[in-house]
């Protein structure tokens, strides 16, 4: 079996698209999602989240480790922080365990050379949204740094977007998508009133 595919991969259907490099916090209710989350926490394992749209269940989802388990109930329910790592595609569904899984192949994007220029306008495309939804200004060091997934990590795109996004296997395409939807991010920032969109940022500039 080729390294990229894994047999039984755990797989969390949720109403949300995560992002490699996306925090996210998740709160774990249901019995066979937290016989997941506790197999994954014993044996170091990610788990796969795939966005559950009204229509169907999509097939390219973000593989996530967990980085901590925030909280623990009295009655088994776990609020746990999840941080996604890497793209993939689900080929086919395995019934046979206690919780979702299935057969997965990690996703590798093709080769090709980084348009620096639409990397340059992406960066300062995010640079200047984050200026006017937080006051905070970006390094230039920190900014060169950021590819397609880091930036779009801390926007609350709709989840059409951040699945556009993470289906494309160019990061050229990918500076490119975003460097659309951060500008109408920002034409949008411009009809709300800014210390309101500060306010309801709680750590990401939101657009969903």
């Amino acid at each position: 079996m080729p390294d990229r595919l894994v047999l039984d991969f755990p797989l969390f259907p949720l109403p949300i698209v995560a992002l490699p490099t996306e925090s996210v916090p998740l709160h774990v209710f249901e019995d066979r999602y937290r016989r997941m989350i506790e197999e994954c926490l014993l044996t170091e394992r990610e788990f796969g989240i795939v966005w559950r749209s009204e229509d169907e269940l999509k097939q390219v989802g973000c593989a996530c480790e967990i980085k901590e388990v925030l909280e623990r109930m009295y009655d088994g329910r776990l609020n746990i922080l999840a941080h996604g790592t890497r793209p993939f595609r689900l080929i086919e569904r395995h019934d046979d365990l206690q919780y979702p899984a299935g057969m997965i192949e990690f996703l590798t994007d093709e080769e090709e050379e980084t348009d620096a220029e639409a990397a340059q306008a992406t960066r300062e495309l995010y640079a200047e949204l984050v200026d006017q939804a937080t006051d905070q200004q970006l390094e230039d060091d920190d900014l060169e740094a950021m590819n397609a997934y880091r930036m779009a990590a801390t926007v609350e795109f709709g989840p059409d977007a951040k699945q556009e996004l993470i289906e494309l296997r160019s990061e050229n395409a990918r500076l490119r998508l975003l460097a659309l939807l951060l500008r109408a991010a920002i034409k949008r920032l411009e009809l709300v009133d800014r210390t309101q969109a500060r306010a309801r940022s709680n750590g990401k500039v939101r657009f969903g």
